[in-house]
């Protein structure tokens, strides 16, 4: 089996260590990976700001970068999503935006519904994981019990967190246009994160954004993508 992989914008210039994590995780479990380098942008800021016709140009590239692959797997729930959902919107009726809508997988969906893998390794043995249910992955992939299951699989206690399904503030531009709202969902959530040894979800958007609002308010806790917990379940 042979995989593409898709870094997504923010994981390749903020949490590299997601893209290597994915990298290593896939080998490990027998999978060929190959990282086309003239990858960009998948469009969805241009998207989600209306600018259609430069998102749909963004979208053509990439569809055309990604055409010959069997699968495409992201370390993003958001970045799947568009690439999955959205561009079967700027591009209706595009054979080839359909074939790579079909292959498309967020890593933790593509390692439990394609590989049929569920148990990864006993490397989180005794930690305590806070999960951030990434509303692109969670209302529009459908990605819930997939990350837990591995997690949990791999000796890690998910606590329980009242506001682990609501909406970080993030949401890309909603953060800059109405940043005091965007501001308050952060804390809101925040403000109920139970104490546990790390924070993670399937978004760099989202963990950003919670981690400089912690920053803020002086609160110490590891936040670290899913990509690179589950590399440290298989590696221990």
């Amino acid at each position: 089996m042979r995989v593409a992989l898709f870094i997504t914008c923010l994981a390749d210039q903020f949490y590299a260590e997601a893209g290597v994590a994915t990298v290593r995780l896939l080998r490990a479990l027998g999978v060929e990976v190959d990282f086309p380098k003239e990858q960009t942008c998948c469009g969805q800021p241009a998207f989600n700001a209306g600018h259609w016709n430069e998102a749909r140009s963004l979208a053509q590239r990439t569809v055309g970068i990604f055409q010959d692959a069997e699968y495409v797997v992201l370390p993003s729930g958001s970045c799947a999503s568009m690439v999955k959902n959205h561009y079967l919107e700027l591009l209706p009726g595009d054979g080839e935006a359909l074939r790579l809508s079909e292959k498309t997988y967020e890593l933790s969906q593509f390692l439990v519904r394609v590989l049929g893998v569920t148990e990864l390794g006993k490397g989180l043995q005794g930690k305590t994981i806070a999960y951030h249910h990434g509303c692109h992955a969670l209302r529009e992939l459908g990605v819930k019990e997939e990350p837990l299951l591995l997690l949990k699989n791999s000796g890690a206690e998910i606590l329980p967190w009242e506001a682990a399904e609501e909406c970080c503030g993030f949401g890309g531009l909603f953060s800059v246009k109405l940043p005091e709202v965007s501001l308050a969902m952060a804390d809101r959530k925040i403000s109920t994160l139970p104490k546990a040894d790390a924070l993670t979800s399937t978004d760099a958007g989202c963990l950003l954004h919670l981690t400089g609002r912690m920053g803020t308010q002086g609160r110490n806790m590891r936040v670290v993508p899913l990509a690179t917990l589950l590399w440290e379940a298989y590696a221990g």
